[in-house]
């Protein structure tokens, strides 16, 4: 038996449930003491076209998912015929005899359980729809996973519904179970529980970043929906209410700036998720709030553009736009967390940026880290590092205590304004998209505009201290270098890890987190003496590397690009590491 690091991957068509099927398998694995790694690949349509889930599970926690399938489960001929050539020697494809094998798909070293998966299902449950719920039945058989997990699961998805249907699907689920015994012995894969492990939990990226941006203060979220950020707005609108959050399902993009730089002119903590074709319609009200100096958070999680490009795949190709999107010149800071973890942090950190430099901040995912589910320990989600820093913020008895006028664009060192709240007398000011002067009125004096901008400026001299530089996995001294940012971390980290096992020279990486303001002297104390430097990110035109090399001078060695909407694999990077490895 073979226990160590297998990936299942469910597939059919869009309509089937099964992106509900695997994010609720990968929970259970998880309850069952397991780690996993979860990817949905799915079309842009309700129903038709070919969707699967994989997960990957181990008994150590995992980074990244593979490109080969130990355990295939076709819900559809469609779903063989793709995936027949990525099972591995000795692994197994479970599919409907009714179906029956499509002509030509045959390997001599991949086991084909046929089964009556839809006459079965109807049998157990009353309804055919509930042939996922078998097959995860049958992986948990053959994997010798403990199905008490994947009843637990059952019992908590479907609550809501009623006694009945919870027992039409655990009896489904124990028939997928007793059914696979039959081919146990001609699988070799196993993964067993591990029921003395502590509780864990699965969580995606746009799960994390919402928890993270609600325990930072989060309060006003206005968003209309676009594939991949609308979960954030669909996380706050379900849990937001129990906390005091505002939760605003804008008639466009256009409205959900607007109203979110308007709840944060009161006082809230306010924030838009969106993806980068939505960005683009906000960019006009990006610019209002630079130049009203108003702190909100814009959350984007990138897919494939331009347009409307592939809504449901994954892209890194809105760095250089986000950077410079609106007209002028003028302050912001742009954020890509690449694991779990840090899309919790970027979600409260973001919001202390934006209000003590009085300047927008953005939060740049993307469709592989906001839809992956991923294992993480109980306590990886730090909530005791989540401090709420708003800044200059002056307080009523600050404001009954002035004896001068107050100036809300009051011309400082720091660039840093001290801020008001409207509602007191003495804090009434004038709020235009027009250049100004300290008080706020329209002005096109010279002197007044240089001033002005040159205030705005200073803030991001004076943030230095709060932005963080690359981050090292690996070796100090390595012969090779990769440089990433955003979701690249783990198959990054994962191909530093196999080179180190395998070759004598060895691998590190760093990664970039923190890309705007860009870290220049940190970014040029990490790369002193590098031999050899490898760039990975998911776009056609090397935006970071044309960021790194604006700002250091720096020049690499290779770059491995991918802009095909699919994630980087450790398979796919090393691969094309080529010479260098």
């Amino acid at each position: 038996m073979i226990d160590n690091d297998v990936t299942i991957r469910i597939g059919g068509e869009a309509g089937m449930g099964l992106e509900s099927s695997g994010a609720g398998f990968s929970k259970a694995l998880t309850r069952g003491g397991l780690y996993v790694f979860g990817v949905p690949d799915y079309y842009s349509r309700i129903r038709g076209g070919h969707n699967f889930f994989s997960i990957r599970v181990a008994h150590q926690p995992l980074h990244a998912h593979g490109e080969s399938v130990h355990l295939l489960l076709a819900l559809d001929a469609e779903t063989i015929r793709r995936h027949t050539e990525t099972v591995v020697e000795g692994g197994a494809v479970v599919f409907d005899e009714a179906d029956g094998l499509p002509d030509g798909v045959r390997r001599p070293d991949v086991s084909f359980f046929s089964l009556p998966l839809a006459a079965l299902a109807e049998e157990k449950g009353g309804r055919e729809i509930m042939r996922n719920t078998l097959v995860l039945g049958i992986a948990s058989g053959l994997l010798d996973f403990d199905p008490e997990a994947m009843h637990s699961v059952i019992r908590d998805n479907f609550s809501s519904k009623g006694q009945a249907v919870i027992d039409a699907n655990l009896r489904v689920a124990d028939a997928g179970v007793e059914a696979a015994h039959q081919f146990q012995a001609d699988f070799p894969f196993r993964m067993p529980s591990a029921p003395d492990a502590p509780p864990r939990m699965v969580l995606t990226g746009n799960e994390a970043f919402a928890m993270g941006a609600l325990a930072g203060g989060c309060r006003f979220v206005s968003a209309y929906p676009m594939t991949p950020g609308s979960p954030v707005l669909q996380w706050f609108a379900a849990n937001g209410d129990a906390f005091g959050a505002v939760t605003k399902h804008a008639e466009d993009e256009i409205a959900a700036i607007n109203m979110a730089i308007g709840a944060a002119h009161v006082g809230a903590r306010s924030m838009v998720p969106t993806s980068g074709g939505g960005f683009a319609l906000m960019v006009e009200g990006l610019g209002l709030a630079a130049m009203t100096e108003t702190p909100v958070v814009i959350y984007n999680a990138q897919r494939p553009g331009p347009a409307t490009g592939l809504p449901t795949r994954t892209e890194q190709g809105d760095l250089l736009f986000l950077i410079h999107a609106a007209q002028g010149d003028f302050p912001r800071f742009v954020l890509a967390p690449g694991t779990i973890e840090q899309a919790f942090e970027a979600g409260w950190r973001a919001f202390n940026l934006a209000e003590k430099y009085q300047t927008p901040a953005l939060v740049l995912g993307d469709h592989f880290l906001a839809t992956t589910y991923r294992t993480i320990e109980r306590d990886a989600l730090d909530f005791d590092a989540v401090t709420i820093d708003r800044g200059t913020l002056l307080t009523d008895d600050d404001l009954d205590a002035q004896t001068e006028p107050y100036l809300r664009y009051r011309v400082t060192e720091s660039g840093v304004s001290p801020r008001a709240l409207p509602g007191h007398p003495k804090a009434v000011y004038v709020a235009t998209s027009d250049e100004h002067d300290e008080r706020g009125a329209i002005s096109e004096d010279i002197e007044i505009r240089v001033a002005q901008m040159d205030k705005r400026a200073r803030k991001l001299s004076a943030a230095t201290p709060d932005l963080k530089g690359p981050v090292r996995y690996g070796p100090e001294e390595a012969a090779i270098s990769f440089l990433c940012w955003g979701s690249t971390y783990g198959p990054v980290r994962e191909s530093v890890d196999i080179l180190n096992a395998s070759q004598s020279h060895g691998a590190n990486m760093w990664h970039f987190s923190d890309l705007h303001p860009f870290p220049q002297r940190a970014t040029e104390e990490a790369l002193k003496g590098v031999e050899r430097i490898i760039v990975v990110e998911g776009n056609q035109a090397g935006q970071f590397e044309t960021l790194l090399r604006a700002r250091t001078g720096c020049r690499v060695n290779r770059s491995i690009r991918r802009y095909d909407g699919r994630a980087f694999t450790p398979g796919y990077i090393l691969a094309r590491a080529g010479e260098e490895v």
